[in-house]
């Protein structure tokens, strides 16, 4: 009796965890991605931001996912994202970063050089060619260092680097049209815990023009946002936002 009991228990577990039409081989997505990234918001060593005037930029993204059959056990994917950019501000009032001191109507160039690396385990809760759901854990790991100089003075400079990991909540929805290769999905980290408010969300559009045994290649176009409201991740504490158009390409095996 207990024996049939325990059984039952691992057949449940077994069929909520695997994904309604999965595949019973492992698949490998690889992915990069362009982004035209424009960047608002500003930094410090306190809760006082100051804001500066940031540079679009073109960055890159790539990113590998391993899915496979086994019960229980998340799917894995890694990614890697850069977001350095640069900028300047005429001070209004004083500016302190790293001990360093900048006075009124002082012009300010920045060197923003932020990275972030995503360590996402995740369940495919559907899994077909009209709709897929993936939900999971992110731990973001956040590295980066801030430069900042006088205009006037390249002497009087400060910088400060810092780095952290925060765990935020994971999901991934995809609808597909039928017969068409074309489909739209959302993707997204967020509800950070802590003292740190953190969302990195995408929404494209994805063609699959190609659709073979060896491999499929999809073609994808759309907007991403990222937003970093640190409080105290180094003594760093800002509230600044990535966001702009991107177009990728995602191969999978």
């Amino acid at each position: 009796m207990k024996k049939s009991a325990i059984s039952s228990l691992i057949l449940a577990a077994s069929v909520v965890a695997t994904p309604v039409s999965a595949d019973t081989l492992l698949g490998v997505y690889v992915g990069a991605q362009a982004w035209n990234m424009g960047t608002e918001g500003g930094f410090s060593n306190d809760v006082n931001l100051t804001e500066f005037n940031f540079d679009d930029e073109t960055k890159s993204s790539f990113y590998v996912a391993l899915e496979h059959p086994i019960p229980l056990v998340p799917n894995i994917k890694i990614r890697r994202t850069a977001m350095d950019t640069g900028g300047n501000v005429s001070l209004d009032s004083t500016f302190t970063f790293n001990d360093q001191i900048f006075n009124v109507n002082t012009n300010l160039n920045t060197e923003v050089d932020i990275s972030n690396t995503d360590f996402i385990l995740y369940y495919e809760l559907f899994d077909n060619d009209l709709v897929s759901f993936d939900f999971g854990v992110n731990g973001k790991y956040i590295d980066g260092e801030i430069y900042v100089e006088d205009a006037a003075e390249a002497t009087n400079f400060a910088r400060e680097a810092f780095s952290g990991v925060v765990p935020m909540a994971y999901s991934r929805l995809y609808v597909g049209l039928p017969f068409t290769g074309l489909g739209f999905y959302a993707e997204g980290s967020y509800l950070a815990i802590d003292d740190h408010t953190l969302s990195d969300y995408e929404i494209a559009l994805a063609y699959e023009f190609v659709d073979n045994l060896a491999v499929d290649m999809t073609f994808q176009l759309g907007y991403r946002a990222t937003n970093l409201e640190l409080d105290d991740l180094d003594d760093i504490y800002s509230d600044l936002e990535f966001s702009g158009v991107f177009a990728g390409l995602e191969l999978h095996f």
